[in-house]
Parts: C-alpha cells; sequence; structure tokens
C-alpha cells in the first residue's frame, strides 16, 4: 500500500506530525492512524468475502475475463513474439537490442567526430586546376550554423522599430 513511499517521506512525514502535533501526542497520533488502517483492511476483506460467498461461481466466471484483460496489459509487441514465436526465450531479442545500441553508439561517435573534424581552407582557383581538386573534404553530418552578425549601429542612429510587434 505504501510501496512508493521512500524513507525520505516517510522521514518528512515524522517531521512534520512531530511539528503539528509535538512530542506528547505523537505517538497516539500513529497508534490511532494504524489501527484506522488495519479496520479499513479488515472491511475490504470482509466486503469481498461477502461478494464471494453471495455471488458463488458467478464470482470466478467474472474474475476470469478481468484477469485475462489484466494479463494483456503487459503484453508489449516483444512480449508477444517473445512467448509466442520464441517460446519464452529471449536471448535472442536482447542480444539484436544490444547490437543495434552498439551500432547506433558507434554512428554517433562517428558523427561527432566527423562534425569535430577541421577543414581545410578553400584555395584560390588558378589557371588550369579543376574545382574537384581545390574543395575542401566536407564533413558527414549536419554543419554548424554561424551566428547572424549584426554591425554595430552609427552614434546616433535609432534601432529597428517594428510598430506591429508592439
Amino acid at each position: 500500500m505504501f510501496s512508493n513511499l521512500g524513507m525520505g517521506e516517510i522521514l518528512m512525514l515524522v517531521v512534520v506530525g512531530l511539528v503539528i502535533l509535538g512530542p506528547e501526542r505523537l505517538p497516539g497520533a500513529v497508534n490511532w492512524f494504524f489501527t484506522s488502517l488495519r479496520q479499513v483492511r479488515d472491511y475490504a476483506t470482509g466486503a469481498t468475502q461477502q461478494l464471494k460467498d453471495d455471488m458463488g461461481g458467478d464470482f470466478d466466471a467474472i474474475r476470469e475475463p478481468l484477469q485475462q484483460i489484466q494479463n494483456l496489459r503487459g503484453m508489449t509487441p516483444t512480449a508477444i513474439v517473445t512467448k509466442h514465436l520464441l517460446s519464452g526465450d529471449d536471448t535472442v531479442i536482447r542480444e539484436m537490442s544490444e547490437q543495434v545500441r552498439s551500432t547506433a553508439d558507434a554512428l554517433n561517435l562517428r558523427k561527432a567526430v566527423d562534425a569535430a573534424a577541421p577543414v581545410a581552407p578553400v584555395a584560390s582557383l588558378e589557371k588550369g586546376t579543376s574545382l574537384e581538386k581545390t574543395q575542401p573534404e566536407v564533413p558527414a553530418g549536419p554543419m554548424p550554423t554561424m551566428p547572424r552578425m549584426h554591425k554595430p549601429l552609427a552614434p546616433e542612429e535609432r534601432p529597428p522599430f517594428d510598430v506591429d510587434a508592439t
């Protein structure tokens, strides 16, 4: 019931309870809380048992389709392939995913290396030289864009003003 509460949250609740209730009333409040929690749990168990007794065999007939729906919620495409085609052995899928991950990592590393490689400047064309020989090699991957450089305003020049933007 409290599986999503960690030690930090529990400690924070105790500190807040200590500040609000004080050290004298805190043990009684904790005792009351757990007694109430136990009663709620007993009421829920009793209601479930009473429903089973009243419905008899129909309770299991209703519960079975609900259990099947619950099982279907956990079925992902990978789980379906593993269960029906690979007889529950998922080592093939794990190996393939590791290979895909390592290939993707290698490609990302290659893109980073290519992007970081310096590009030689374009030499001026002389008579008789072809364009292919003087063009620098362009690295694979997206080219970084340069920021736009604006020339500074003159001493008494007004900055541009857009009437529609204000």
